[in-house]
């Protein structure tokens, strides 16, 4: 079984699909498993109350593992400190419902960890479409934080940095990349030298740890 643990897609044969949602959390659907959160692209300062609203009722139902993706983006046009108000909403709500959070971060990565920090963050921490160098994966990983790599695998600079990743510590997403999650797997199994089916029941036994057993 392949784990995707972020995607906007529908899942393949074999794919457990954790699907992302941002919006119209109401139309989610029976017998599939969503993380859902206030993305920092499309928070509003009229909106992001009754947003925060919608997603504290949608973010207890049992199909919903994780809170996200949430967090950080220095690029976008959003006004930064009303991204961090809705991004520190979204830790203690996470922190309150013990659910894990799923972390889009862009040019930010001091200040997330700040804010984890600050709000006294205890659950599960995956930053997801992980691609940025050895030296920073090693610190989140320190710290207990996941990474998750999709696409950009296919960069050998990425390739290298995965074999010095703690098995542990690594987890496997499509995002809304053209690439199916089969694909994401081979890439990295080819990588750390190991067969699919090894590196498949290593990232069943991480997603337990994350987001429960009962899942996987």
């Amino acid at each position: 079984m392949f784990i995707n643990i972020h995607s906007h897609q529908v899942a393949a044969i074999n794919e457990f699909v954790i699907e992302n949602r941002y919006q119209h959390f109401n139309t989610m659907l029976p017998g599939k498993y969503y993380s859902v959160g206030l993305h920092p692209w499309f928070i509003t300062e009229a909106t992001y109350l009754t947003e925060m609203a919608m997603l504290e009722k949608f973010s207890s139902l049992k199909h919903v593992l994780a809170i996200g993706e949430c967090g950080l983006d220095k690029i976008c046009s959003i006004s930064f400190d009303l991204q961090q108000k809705v991004f520190v909403a979204q830790i203690e709500l996470a922190n309150t419902i013990n659910k894990p959070l799923i972390i889009h971060c862009v040019r930010t990565y001091e200040e997330v960890q700040q804010l984890l920090q600050q709000h006294r963050n205890k659950v599960p921490v995956i930053f997801h479409g992980f691609n940025k160098n050895e030296l920073l994966a090693k610190q989140l990983v320190d710290k207990g934080f996941y990474l998750s790599f999709g696409k950009s695998l296919q960069q050998t600079v990425l390739q290298q940095l995965i074999k010095n990743i703690p098995a542990g510590k690594i987890f496997f997403e499509t995002d809304d990349a053209d690439i199916d999650i089969a694909a994401v797997y081979a890439i990295a199994a080819g990588a750390l030298q190991i067969d699919i089916n090894s590196l498949s029941l290593q990232i069943q036994k991480n997603a337990a740890a994350v987001f429960g057993a009962a899942w996987f």
